[in-house]
């Protein structure tokens, strides 16, 4: 199994079939707009358009499941990001990444990776290779600007 044999619902409800990242490396960030870690979104947005053009995917997974931090509905949520941070990258509806209703993505993580896959709070973050293997994980700590988070998506690149 790959990341690749996942999908999702975008935030405006379309189908997102992970299939299609193929050959591009994708960061996977549970995100929540009420949140200490919201300023994030900048970052994201900022990796998004400086390695777009060489391949990242950035995508944004908004869930409530630390804090009741992302409690609007998917319209709220893009309006919010749009708004505040000028995101434009993709962004999937709200989805659990803990326990047992996570996502089926975020299950497979926790098995390939064990407990440094599982988010422990929002903004998270899942580097998923070219070939859709988990290649890191960061913990929502670690910020978008971070020289050990770039220095691995510039390798997942480059791989």
């Amino acid at each position: 199994m790959s990341a690749h044999d996942f999908n999702f619902t975008t935030i405006d409800g379309k189908s997102l079939d992970l299939a299609g990242f193929a050959g591009h490396p994708v960061l996977v960030v549970n995100t929540a707009s009420k949140c200490g870690l919201t300023p994030q979104y900048a970052g994201l947005q900022a990796l998004w358009e400086n390695y777009r053009d060489q391949g990242l995917v950035v995508l944004g997974v908004p869930c409530n499941d630390f804090g009741g931090q992302e409690p609007g509905t998917e319209a709220e949520v893009q309006e919010f990001c749009a708004t505040n941070y000028h995101v434009d990258f993709p962004m999937t509806s709200k989805n659990p990444v803990v326990g047992e209703a996570a996502h089926p993505l975020y299950k497979w993580a926790e098995a390939e990776a064990g407990e440094d896959a599982v988010p422990q709070w929002n903004f998270h973050k899942l580097l998923i290779g070219k070939d859709g293997a988990l290649k890191a994980t960061f913990g929502s700590a670690v910020t978008p600007d971070d020289s050990g988070l770039v220095t691995a998506i510039e390798g997942a690149l480059a791989d």
